[in-house]
């Protein structure tokens, strides 16, 4: 049985999208995984270095073990990435009493706390069960929520990625780590989502213009699509809000959701994340996806999870998608707003076509990176599901039909769904030679390092 302190994968749990497995062998991948993950959890920091860079191997292993990855497989994912990891800081029992009578504050942003505050939200887990624990600490409200819940959106969403996958799965364990790895990020990501949302309170009548519209504007503001430097240490926090945070603001304000809009807002969140990543190109060169922009379609898949949890009430799902769509926003003007070409994606020529069972899964589980891959795979391929019924109604959305399968040739990865496939320009980007990302798709210096794509 999963709890606060042991991570235990049960087959019965469905995840958002997977890869059907037999029963024996989906047993046998929960019980690796399983294994493996809680020896993460008890060994490693949520930090590999002292730069901030994220342990990935609970977003890792789970992908894998989601897209039917067999236990060898799941088991060469963790060799791949342990080596590499820092051992978690010793339990402060003074330090987590502390926390337990009295405001975070003091230990908020502190990587040298990551374990205390650990093993203080598994006690508090252990109590008063995880839906109370994550209602109180990130829904109800108050300055302490509204705190940690800016920091869940920190770190290139990092942290409520964690969360996704704990809420997901049904990880209490893994929710603990989500909370945690929030508590010891930094605060500006919540401070420009708190000031986009008291800035969207001063709008009359507010009616929401969509994503898309608002990728449109964003890249025609000249001041705005501009305010990004290249030597920005962090483009958001010492570009756009330096240079352009009116701007900014407005625009963001624009886009809001209602209760009744949620299924339709998440799945244009899906499409527009999946839009600006798939057609920010720079033709002649090498097809490559942003790093940055990879994160925000990586994080879309555990939305439609959010929305389908009964314990979280409407008005936390609706902020919860606010924050996500305003810091999409965000994200791609922090990259200088590159034009979006969607005759990339439409026009794409697979380099090597063949069928989904044998060609691709396999090699979505044996790329040899940290899990970015993969998860992309996942949510583009969940993306595709979660977008259909919308393709028609709603003829904004940019992403639709034969598109998704050729996102998916441009990562070379189709998965078997039992549903039409869907799946991503991916993995023709990242095995090709060179940086498996482009960093920042909208500078002509982030272009330098890429050669041009190979004459037929």
């Amino acid at each position: 049985m999963a709890t606060a302190s042991q991570i235990h994968l049960s087959t019965a749990v469905k995840p958002q999208f997977a890869i059907p497995l037999s029963s024996s062998s989906s047993d046998e991948s929960a019980k690796k995984t399983s294994e493996l993950l809680q020896d993460n959890h008890e060994k490693y920091h949520i930090f590999f270095n002292e730069s901030g860079f994220h342990n990935h191997i609970v977003h890792h292993l789970l992908t894998l073990y989601a897209l039917g990855a067999s236990p060898s497989t799941i088991q060469y994912g963790y060799d791949l990435n342990r080596g590499h990891q820092r051992p978690q800081f010793p339990v402060s029992e003074k330090v987590v009493e502390d926390m337990s009578h009295g405001p975070l504050s003091q230990y908020l942003g502190k990587e040298k706390h990551y374990h205390d505050f650990v093993t203080f939200f598994q006690r508090e887990i252990d109590v008063h069960g995880c839906e109370n624990v994550v209602n109180r600490f990130l829904f109800r409200g108050d300055e302490q929520a509204n705190d940690l819940l800016g920091r869940m959106f920190a770190g290139f969403l990092h942290p409520i990625i964690h969360l996704g996958f704990g809420i997901e799965f049904q990880q209490p364990a893994i929710i603990a780590e989500a909370l945690a790895q929030a508590a010891v990020h930094t605060t500006w990501t919540g401070e420009y989502l708190l000031a986009a949302e008291a800035t969207a309170t001063k709008i009359d009548n507010p009616t929401s213009k969509s994503l898309f519209q608002l990728l449109d504007e964003a890249r025609a503001d000249k001041k705005l699509s501009s305010s990004a430097h290249w030597d920005d240490g962090n483009k958001i926090r010492d570009g756009i809000m330096v240079r352009a945070p009116d701007e900014m603001l407005q625009l963001v304000a624009q886009y809001n959701v209602k209760p009744a809009q949620l299924e339709e807002k998440t799945a244009e969140m899906i499409n527009a994340a999946v839009y600006f990543a798939g057609a920010a190109q720079r033709p002649p060169k090498q097809v490559k996806f942003d790093f940055f922009f990879m994160h925000c379609v990586n994080c879309s898949i555990f939305f439609p999870t959010f929305l389908h949890q009964s314990w979280i009430d409407l008005a936390a799902k609706c902020r919860l998608l606010e924050w996500k769509g305003r810091l999409d926003l965000a994200m791609y003007v922090s990259r200088r707003s590159p034009d979006l070409l969607v005759e990339e994606i439409v026009k794409y020529v697979p380099k090597h076509p063949g069928s989904w069972e044998e060609a691709i899964v396999p090699r979505a589980c044996r790329f040899e990176d940290d899990g970015h891959a993969s998860k992309l795979v996942r949510a583009l391929a969940n993306g595709e599901r979660v977008c259909k019924p919308f393709e028609e109604e709603k003829k904004g959305f940019r992403i639709k039909g034969d598109m998704w399968l050729q996102l998916g040739h441009m990562v070379r990865l189709e998965l078997t769904l039992g549903v039409s496939v869907c799946v991503l320009l991916a993995i023709d980007s990242v095995e090709d030679t060179g940086e498996d990302w482009v960093r920042s798709a909208g500078f002509d210096e982030a272009w330098q390092k890429f050669g041009n794509r190979a004459r037929l």
